[in-house]
């Protein structure tokens, strides 16, 4: 899987990945969104709609790439997920943690 990156304003990004965000993929989601804040993208959008599959390491780069926006002074938000995704999500009470929105440019357009 390859994570996609599209910018949408002047700090804020759009990644994208499909299929599944699991511990093969993770450390690829983290890449992007590394790669995100280091290019002046510190608000960062997840967008999940295409993403079928999740576990706790997809949990965990969740969780990583939050801290790391927060500590460049921006944020991350999830877009679209899927039942699988949204089910882990209230599995593990991070619903509670990530905000959610229906679609990627709702996330920062509230």
């Amino acid at each position: 899987m390859t994570f996609t990156t599209e910018k949408i304003e002047p700090d804020i990004a759009i990644i994208r990945g499909d299929e599944k965000l699991n511990m093969v993929t993770a450390p690829e989601l983290r890449e992007s969104v590394r790669r995100s804040i280091s290019g002046g993208n510190a608000r960062i959008v997840v967008d999940l709609s295409a993403i079928t599959f999740m576990d706790s390491s997809g949990l965990g780069a969740l969780v990583g790439c939050l801290k790391s926006a927060r500590q460049a002074g921006g944020d991350l938000r999830i877009a679209a997920p899927s039942k699988q995704v949204t089910m882990v999500l209230q599995l593990s009470n991070l619903d509670r943690v990530l905000a959610k929105f229906d679609t990627p440019y709702d996330a920062y357009h509230d």
